[in-house]
């Protein structure tokens, strides 16, 4: 697959001349970064988007570029509540765009929380385990039906996959010694590998799954962490990056991070990239370098056996089979 979108195209160099009029998208964590940027990009081009948040009226402050660009495009900006770590409110988020009964063209899995002290959800599921997959697998579950042939699932994971595996045996780290940046691994492994199975479960009818990296933005997700902390992360992976010959990491801007996304979602040949892991507006190189963390996709996350066995423990955590 080739072509001209890079680490630094935009959203709007990605969606350049597509008419998006008629379709309705789903994008979650609309209330600041990638969310907000993600949704003005497809409603200036004529979609019907709604957003959900975790806090709605923060969210309806975030949103008030979406909604410029919205009436400039006669695109629509919609807002629903949606806490993903809390099952309760997943479920009714669900349940009433369900009773809705409106179709979706897209939807974009774009909420999460990275690096937590550790803690737990709603239901007692480990803060990032339970926010960023088990809210995402239940919710996107529930309003499988609402997808309609020829519409996509868009899973924002991360480079940080790399950091670990999911743990089937203690997915709650009851026994394993807590590292932030091991369970946001293991969260992001779980967004790839949600990807991995929903599309083989639905491509036959027509509804594919992709998992994305927006690549390193400054945002609020690493509100958790030590800014001496992040400088400490970037000097060591540019000293990798030097010792390998290659330039030092440039933070992307908002539209580059959400240029991804969209590019999964509308612009990339499905087929080409359905059950993989897409990062800079390309495929992902395979890499099974432990030390690599800035390229690449590590086979576990790709691995379809592991992507069924974490299918059939996170439905006995949910208590839903879907």
């Amino acid at each position: 697959m080739s072509n001209s979108f890079g680490a630094k195209s935009t959203t709007d160099d990605v969606l350049a001349g597509v008419d998006l009029k008629g379709k309705r998208v789903l994008v979650t964590g609309v209330s600041a970064g990638l969310g907000v940027e993600t949704a003005r990009a497809l409603v200036a081009h004529g979609a019907d988007v709604v957003g959900a948040a975790r806090d709605l009226a923060k969210a309806e402050g975030a949103t008030a570029v979406v909604r410029e660009a919205a009436a400039k495009s006669g695109g629509s900006l919609s807002l629903i509540e949606l806490d993903l770590a809390s099952l309760a409110s997943v479920r009714a988020a669900a349940d009433a765009l369900v009773k809705d009964g409106r179709a979706f063209d897209l939807v974009i899995a774009n909420a999460g929380v990275m690096a937590t002290p550790l803690g737990k959800t709603v239901d007692g599921f480990e803060t990032q385990f339970g926010t960023n997959h088990l809210g995402h697998f239940t919710f996107i579950n529930r309003i499988a039906g609402l997808l309609k042939a020829g519409s996509r699932v868009v899973s924002l994971a991360s480079s940080g996959h790399r950091f670990s595996d999911v743990n089937l045996e203690d997915p709650n780290f009851e026994t394993t010694e807590y590292v932030p940046f091991a369970a946001y691994g293991r969260s992001k492994t779980a967004n790839i590998l949600f990807a991995v199975e929903f599309d083989r479960r639905h491509k036959d009818r027509g509804v594919r799954a992709v998992a994305v990296h927006p690549g390193g933005i400054q945002t609020e997700l690493a509100r958790h962490l030590d800014p001496a902390f992040i400088q400490g992360m970037i000097d060591n992976l540019n000293a990798q990056a030097a010792a390998k010959g290659e330039p030092p990491l440039e933070w992307k801007t908002i539209p580059q991070g959400a240029a991804t996304s969209v590019w999964a979602g509308v612009v990339a040949p499905i087929d080409e990239v359905a059950g993989r892991y897409c990062e800079d507006c390309h495929l992902a190189p395979p890499v099974e370098d432990a030390s690599e963390v800035r390229y690449g996709v590590r086979s576990y996350a790709l691995d379809p056996a592991n992507a069924q066995a974490l299918w059939a423990l996170s439905e006995k955590l949910v208590g839903e089979t879907f």
